[in-house]
């Protein structure tokens, strides 16, 4: 599972050596390292108080399936590999470049609003959640008033 997770974000050529792989391909491998990059901040997000709890992963699911259009099995495989991660590497930042390479703005503020949306899911914001929040978007090149303008944004949205 290591080697899998090694080989989906290492870097293009050190895949792809002196073999020319189609176009094609190269997207397919680009597209899933950025499902995999997404999935691994959600998780992070999710363990930051210890706790993984099911309503949690729920929502991964449903956000990675909104974002994606990935079938529940492919986001519980992308969930297991996120998990084995955050076992051997703590840092976010390989994700967070993946995420700033590949998201335009807009969808790097809705990324903002949807960890926001996990951090509430238990109507409970750990300080180590918001931190880690506010890391990534920090690391994402959002503003910092917008990293709080969503997480306002979320706060009111879930009070209705």
């Amino acid at each position: 599972m290591l080697k899998y997770l090694k080989n989906i974000l290492s870097p293009p050529e050190a895949l792809i050596g002196s073999i020319k792989i189609p176009d094609e391909n190269n997207y397919q491998r680009d597209r899933k390292r950025v499902q995999l990059a997404t999935c691994i901040l959600f998780v992070e997000i999710a363990k930051a108080d210890s706790i993984f709890a099911q309503d949690e992963r729920d929502k991964i699911i449903s956000v990675m399936n909104e974002k994606f259009n990935l079938d529940n099995e492919s986001i519980k495989e992308l969930i297991e590999l996120s998990e084995e991660n955050a076992k051997v590497d703590s840092s976010i930042y390989e994700y967070t470049n993946l995420i700033n390479q590949n998201f335009s703005n807009d969808e790097k503020y809705e990324l903002l609003r949807n960890l926001w949306r996990l951090v509430f899911v238990d109507e409970n914001m750990d300080k180590y959640e918001e931190q880690m929040v506010k890391k990534i978007g920090i690391f994402i090149n959002v503003d910092y008033r917008d990293i709080i303008s969503s997480k306002m944004e979320i706060k009111k949205e879930l009070k209705k």
